[in-house]
């Protein structure tokens, strides 16, 4: 999802300069011309925690359109164009699909959880050695709140069409979802630290 969702991120063109920049980055980072999974893991540094790369890992699947289980580069320039630059619903689609584990086209209360678990565990590994915050509510108070208040026909299940209501309705569920570990300012932050972004 990343910076912040707002109708105003939309500008979706890139410009030639940029995308030759990417490019550049992209292949001193992966010569092959592909980013694998553990590169992946390796970027967001959670290659020792299993819940953080769990995430991570859902993220990549989420990137990875043809299901190769690797990014090429239009792959990776579709994922950072749309964290960076897309558009609100595009946003809460991609998110959707992350938090749809089993790809079923609903998340249920388990999913979310895991979910909400794991952005804990990952913000937690991101933010070692600063400030441990801890949380107003747990994961579980999370997941259910969310639910009372998106779950529209009560079945246990968010459809993607209440997860974007909800989302557009409800500033604190939008904020609970912006809770993902924010690939936009990942992504800013790795750029400092990485050839790859």
């Amino acid at each position: 999802m990343g910076q912040h969702l707002s109708e105003e991120s939309n500008k979706v063109e890139i410009d030639v300069a940029e995308l030759q920049e990417w490019y550049k980055k992209f292949v001193v980072e992966c010569p092959s011309g592909t980013l694998f999974m553990h590169e992946f893991k390796r970027f967001f540094g959670v290659q020792d925690n299993q819940e953080a790369a769990d995430y991570v890992e859902h993220m990549f699947r989420a990137f990875d359109k043809n299901g190769d289980n690797t990014i090429d580069f239009l792959e990776y320039v579709a994922a950072l164009n749309l964290v960076l630059r897309g558009k609100l619903e595009h946003k809460l689609k991609w998110t959707f699909k992350v938090y749809d584990r089993d790809g079923n086209g609903c998340i249920d209360k388990t999913e979310l959880l895991e979910i909400v678990e794991s952005i804990y565990n990952l913000k937690k590994v991101c933010r070692q050695g600063q400030d441990d915050r801890i949380p107003l509510l747990s994961p579980e108070q999370v997941v259910d709140r969310i639910f009372q208040l998106v779950d529209e026909n009560g079945d246990g299940q968010l459809s993607l069409d209440e997860f974007i209501d909800g989302a557009r309705k409800d500033k604190w569920v939008m904020k609970m979802l912006q809770m993902d570990v924010s690939p936009g300012s990942w992504i800013n932050e790795q750029r400092r630290k990485s050839a790859l972004f």
